[in-house]
């Protein structure tokens, strides 16, 4: 499924014309999108009136019933364009997101092979398709400002065995009564997660090897970048794992298991489903990490089994459905993180952007604290039932558990904040602390 505007520029080549020049041929509404910082966007998407439509078929020759198969912006219609003012062909821009959903690069290669020319090629892929399994290729995001078409994962064949391992995994859901889009995101924010988590991940050495292999043997001095660009090809196999894992009725008996069943308890750090779930997806240390991994997609996801087991559940579309994907959850896309990364480079380190100088290994464990005690305070939902010194002791020892993890966020976050250059004052005075107090407990925490 090509971009419109993907085909324009095929058909330009193969007149020997430049694509603006083709483009003249229509009436345009608006002007390309573009990255911040210039330049034109890969995933530009074009919309074209009845005209225009009749015009683009003619050019290339195809029957427009042809077209509108091949072409998701086919139909598309916008307000901006009319019939046209005496059939003058019209066209507007978009980006192809916001038209028919991701946008990726295609082969090359398989579009020379086709086609006889070597060009680019521009279309709608879901992140499952991503793997040209004839050319060892992954292809990327085309929304993102960066250069790459493709990342080569020849060397890493387990990427492509998982693609053709997700046509089984994806009509196993449908058999469950789920819809593969949405089994397969939940399964991508959790391994994503971990990709987040596994910088800090001593015992961690498949993706590392992955990484550096689809980025061409050594990731150098640009780890952060190429973690950036690299990351959903080399979690690939992992995400069609942990799907498939989700699916499994044994799975959920597990988790059940692990609640407690008919006697609720809280869920172990080794309980039966983590450790499992790190068995299949090649990390037999990982359980532990996994069911302590409070507040994060994974553990909303037993939630949601558990409460259905016991029929506790809200409404429908609530936090009762396991594939409800909450939107913190939803991992950051490259685009998204590569403008964040150009963002910090542009302040050199001055100390005006948290993450150009607060490194990742205490972001990660101010963020893991914060979800400890967010954790913990969800617990509190509904425990004031009961005889007064239970429902007393519930309360304070949960909410004491969730105070002591909150001070000690607080005290990471002022570390890495006067670390980073920020006066010692203010982050006193913001911490509602004296700063000699601070300072000696700063002192004490180096220390």
């Amino acid at each position: 499924m090509e971009t419109t505007s993907s085909l324009i520029c095929r058909i330009a080549s193969r007149y020997g014309m430049e694509a603006k020049a083709l483009r003249s041929y229509w009436q345009w509404r608006n002007y390309p999108p573009g990255h911040d910082g210039g330049g034109a966007r890969a995933d530009a998407e074009v919309l074209l009136n009845v005209a225009g439509r009749q015009l683009l078929a003619c050019l290339c020759g195809v029957e427009e019933h042809v077209l509108a198969r091949a072409l998701p912006s086919w139909g598309q219609q916008d307000a901006k364009l009319s019939a046209g003012k005496n059939g003058v062909p019209a066209a507007a821009w978009r980006t192809g997101g916001a038209v028919a959903g991701p946008v990726a690069f295609g082969c090359r290669l398989c579009a020379a092979r086709r086609t006889g020319t070597v060009v680019r090629v521009v279309r709608y892929a879901l992140r499952w398709e991503r793997v040209c399994i004839r050319h060892g290729r992954w292809l990327l995001d085309a929304d993102a400002d960066q250069p790459l078409e493709h990342l080569d994962v020849r060397g890493v064949p387990e990427v492509a065995a998982a693609q053709r391992r997700w046509t089984g995994v994806a009509r196993r859901a449908v058999r469950a009564g789920a819809e593969p889009e949405r089994v397969f995101a939940l399964a991508y924010a959790v391994v994503a997660r971990w990709w987040e988590q596994a910088l800090h991940w001593e015992r961690e050495t498949i993706w590392p090897r992955r990484l550096h292999q689809v980025v061409g043997g050594n990731a150098g001095d640009k780890l952060e970048r190429w973690r950036i660009v690299g990351r959903d090809a080399v979690i690939f196999a992992e995400v069609v794992a942990v799907a498939d894992a989700l699916l499994d009725p044994a799975m959920a008996q597990l988790v059940w298991r692990d609640s407690g069943a008919g006697r609720p308890r809280p869920l172990p750090a080794d309980g039966a489903f983590c450790c499992r779930l790190g068995e299949r997806v090649g990390r037999g240390w990982l359980g532990p990490l996994a069911a302590t991994d409070y507040g994060g997609p994974l553990t909303s996801w037993m939630g949601a089994v558990i409460r259905l087991r016991r029929g506790a559940g809200g409404p429908p579309g609530y936090d009762n459905d396991p594939w409800w994907l909450r939107q913190e959850h939803q991992p950051a896309t490259m685009a998204g993180q590569l403008r964040v990364l150009a963002a910090e480079a542009q302040e050199g380190g001055s100390g005006t952007r948290w993450r150009a100088t607060v490194s990742a290994e205490p972001r990660f464990h101010i963020t893991r604290l914060l979800d400890d005690a967010r954790e913990e305070l969800a617990q509190l939902r509904g425990v004031q039932s009961g005889t007064t010194a239970e429902v007393a002791r519930e309360l304070l020892e949960r909410l004491s558990q969730g105070a002591e993890l909150i001070d000690r966020a607080v005290l990471h976050t002022a570390a890495a904040a006067v670390a980073a250059g920020v006066a010692l004052e203010e982050v006193a005075q913001w911490s509602r602390l004296a700063a000699e107090e601070l300072s000696q407990i700063l002192g004490r925490v180096e220390g």
